[in-house]
């Protein structure tokens, strides 16, 4: 029987899990009874101090923003990303008073039913991504034609939320992951994330930022004589955004965190970065408020990770060079084999243009986009053959539809949706190739 292969699944390898070090924070914690008294207590609201700032450093030192360290204020524990979104929104967000929940498409079609949840069935919409990311002149004619109509309604409801409880409700949310993202592993230029937070201001939306994949980034190649050097991460939207709002202020943005990618996905321990009183404000919720900071004991085991170096040790050591050559082993046998038939790889522009020769613009994050060629039938009859002859599982592009939006369905039709995602975070590098040449045999029968 032929090994099932799973280029869908969007999870981490276990064999890359740094469970040893691990175990050496969980007894440095539990094994000190003062640090373990605050470790199982109910933990603070905003989260366990120590590793609020730990984050805060180890976020300066990687993105070196231009306003300077990144304030401890700034910083809350959350649950991860996902539980972090629920939490946004049970805060900042009322079905009645927030008009329409964007999202960049293709989308992670997961976080539409985290929407759903907070009653925003039928009010999400997406927008198209063109090669520099989100495609900005879209999204403002967009917003345009819905203010305007909206104009055109009688009456305005009220909030289903108490209004003296929850003084900042965004009549607009924009959901995106703008560095190497989750589905079309694009990263969006400077420019775009400028324009957004423009846009934000004026049509007062909240960008919700998943900047989860941004630590995992290498060349493209590997490096022959070793001086290859990678350029600066852009700056993410919420740095952006702190660079020109007085600290004061609630903001536009806020940036969610997570450590799934790079310690495991188990731990279920993330942070947010926003404006100090958008912080404090997300640290009120009522789950929270009842029952403390989420995820308060494995915290306390991550800020070991973190002060100690481990975990930077191990991106850098251990993560980064595996799926840097499980992306380049993936990248070469598509141009090889899938490339010839009219495949294309369809991740965008980079994000910038290097200023000298030496310096490299970097991949990064978990996935690739690929588009099938015209002649073959929708991706969907494609990895309905490829699972059931050849045992191989991917993303295909209809999944990426923004749920309830029948223009989204359309643009899809058109464009994203005859094509894949595909991830080299789960399988080792030969089941990877493998699953790439099982592709390239069916497109082949397929194209007659």
């Amino acid at each position: 029987m032929t090994s099932a292969i799973n280029l869908q699944l969007g999870w981490p390898s276990p064999r890359l899990f740094n469970a040893e070090k691990l175990a050496e924070a969980t007894k440095k914690t539990l094994l000190d009874s003062v640090n373990a008294g605050a470790s199982l207590i109910y933990g603070p609201d905003l989260g366990y101090m120590p590793l609020r700032e730990s984050i805060a450093q180890w976020l300066t030192s990687f993105y070196s923003p231009s306003s300077g360290a990144i304030s401890t204020d700034r910083i809350v524990i959350t649950g991860g990303a996902s539980t972090n979104l629920a939490s946004i929104l049970q805060i900042f967000s009322d079905p009645n008073l927030t008009k329409c929940i964007w999202m960049a498409e293709p989308t992670y079609f997961l976080a539409c039913t985290i929407f759903q949840d907070a009653g925003f069935a039928g009010k999400m919409k997406g927008v198209p991504e063109n090669k520099y990311g989100i495609d900005v002149g879209f999204l403002r004619a967009a917003l345009e034609q819905f203010e305007s109509e909206s104009k055109q309604q009688n009456g305005t409801p009220g909030g289903v939320k108490p209004a003296n409880q929850y003084s900042k409700v965004y009549r607009h949310i924009l959901y995106l992951t703008p560095t190497f993202s989750n589905p079309s592993a694009k990263t969006y230029s400077i420019p775009v994330r400028n324009q957004l937070i423009s846009l934000a201001r004026e049509y007062d939306i909240l960008l919700i930022s998943d900047d989860v994949y941004d630590f995992l980034r290498w060349t493209p190649e590997e490096s022959k004589s070793g001086n290859a050097k990678l350029a600066a991460i852009p700056p993410r939207i919420v740095d952006l955004d702190r660079a020109t709002t007085s600290t004061d202020s609630w903001g536009n943005s806020i940036s969610n965190g997570s450590f799934s990618k790079i310690v495991a996905p188990g731990v279920r321990v993330g942070w947010a970065e926003a404006t100090p009183k958008m912080i404090l404000r997300l640290s009120q919720n009522g789950s929270t408020r009842s029952g403390g900071a989420p995820s308060h004991l494995t915290s306390t085991f991550i800020h070991h990770l973190l002060v100690s170096g481990d975990l930077q040790e191990h991106i850098d050591n251990v993560l980064i060079p595996t799926y840097a050559s499980r992306y380049r082993l993936m990248m070469s046998t598509i141009k090889t084999h899938l490339e010839p038939l009219g495949v294309r790889i369809t991740t965008g522009a980079p994000y910038m243009t290097p200023e000298d020769s030496s310096t490299v613009v970097p991949v990064g994050g978990f996935f690739t986009y690929i588009g099938f060629p015209a002649e073959l039938p929708s991706a969907d009859v494609i990895a309905k053959r490829a699972r059931e002859d050849y045992a191989l599982t991917f993303a295909y592009g209809e999944m990426f539809v923004v749920k309830g939006d029948e223009t989204s369905v359309e643009r899809s039709n058109a464009d994203f949706g005859n094509g894949a995602r595909l991830c080299w975070a789960w399988h080792e590098s030969e089941v990877i190739e493998e699953g790439i040449l099982r592709l390239a045999k069916l497109l082949k029968t397929m194209l007659g």
